[in-house]
C-alpha cells in the first residue's frame, strides 16, 4: 500500500491554540497566529516530509481553537513534544503591544487529525 493510500482515511490538519486572556488586538492576534503556523509547519516538515505534503496537497487545513490559560498552551506543548507530534509555542518580542516573552500562541502540526484531537477537543473555536 502506498503512503498516500494509507493516509487517504487520515485527515491532516493544523491546530492553532490562541491565547484569550491578554489583551491583543485583531492584528496582533493575526500576526501570533501566523508565527504558531509557521513555526510549527517548519517542526514538521523535519519530523516527517511525507504528512506535511500530504497537507499541502489536501487543502493545509487550519483550526484556530482557544483559551484564557498560558498553564494550558504549556501542557499542550509538553504533550505534543512527549508524543513526537511537531508544535512550537510563540513568545511575543515585546515590541507593540505586550511585554516580551508572553506567550501568546501554540501551533500543532500539520499532523494526523485524530492524534491531535486527544488534546485538544475540550478547547472551543476561537
Amino acid at each position: 500500500m502506498s503512503f498516500m493510500a494509507a493516509f487517504k482515511n487520515d485527515e491532516i490538519k493544523q491546530v492553532i491554540v490562541v491565547r484569550t486572556d491578554i489583551e491583543m488586538g485583531k492584528g496582533k492576534l493575526a500576526a501570533q497566529v501566523a508565527h504558531a503556523s509557521l513555526s510549527s509547519y517548519m517542526e514538521a516538515v523535519g519530523i516527517n516530509k511525507k504528512i506535511v505534503d500530504n497537507w499541502l496537497d489536501s487543502g493545509q487545513k487550519k483550526i484556530v481553537l482557544k483559551t484564557d490559560n498560558v498553564e494550558i498552551l504549556e501542557k499542550l506543548l509538553a504533550a505534543f513534544k512527549y508524543k513526537g507530534i511537531p508544535s512550537a509555542l510563540i513568545s511575543d518580542a515585546g515590541l507593540t503591544q505586550l511585554p516580551s516573552g508572553t506567550k501568546t500562541a501554540l501551533g500543532i502540526g500539520p499532523w494526523k487529525s485524530e492524534e491531535i484531537d486527544k488534546f485538544t477537543a475540550a478547547l472551543k473555536l476561537l
